[in-house]
């Protein structure tokens, strides 16, 4: 009987797999995906169109209130520094913290941050210019580019940042295969 009972069961479950699906949603159209497609790579061809400069970051950083986390001074709020602080003698310079625009290997890696995630209760709010303005900011508050350089789509991946030959490569992620297409390494 035991074994009668489990059969059926078993049965029922392979029926209710075959079943048909709920017909709930729907296939999203390419626009629809597109929009959610925000992923920038190191090579940055999927950056958008768009420019900015420090000076436009520098005013964006007040107006959008990154100060009232990051602080006034990209440092000394309750989020994470934004501006890295000299090395002393005998300190190991990542005991200074993770400085994003410093220790980024990519500049594209800080507009993809910046995008994505900022400002904190408002993710996703910020135009292409804004974040190309907020980067370039950064990148100059921090000595990776001059204060009248301007961020675009063609530039900003070009930024060579102080900490890119640091990061190790990483191993093939199979032993044989081939690295994707266009990666950096």
């Amino acid at each position: 009987m035991l074994r009668l009972l489990s059969f059926v069961l078993l049965l029922g479950g392979f029926a209710l797999a075959q079943s048909r699906p709920y017909g709930v949603g729907s296939t999203p159209s390419e626009a629809e995906i597109r929009a959610l497609d925000i992923s920038i790579s190191p090579t940055g061809k999927e950056l958008p169109p768009g420019r900015g400069t420090a000076q436009e970051g520098a005013k964006l950083y007040v107006q959008k209130g990154c100060a009232a986390c990051h602080g006034a001074e990209l440092k000394g709020g309750p989020a994470p520094n934004l501006i890295r602080d000299e090395p002393k003698p005998g300190v190991d310079p990542w005991a200074l913290g993770r400085v994003l625009p410093f220790r980024s290997p990519y500049a594209t890696t800080v507009w993809d941050f910046i995008n994505r995630g900022m400002p904190l209760d408002r993710e996703g709010t910020l135009t292409a210019d804004e974040v190309y303005a907020l980067t370039a900011f950064l990148l100059n508050k921090n000595g990776v580019i001059p204060e009248d350089a301007v961020m675009d789509a063609q530039s900003l991946p070009k930024v060579k940042m102080p900490n890119r030959d640091a990061w190790a490569p990483l191993p093939n992620w199979k032993p044989g295969m081939q690295r994707l297409e266009g990666y950096p390494y």
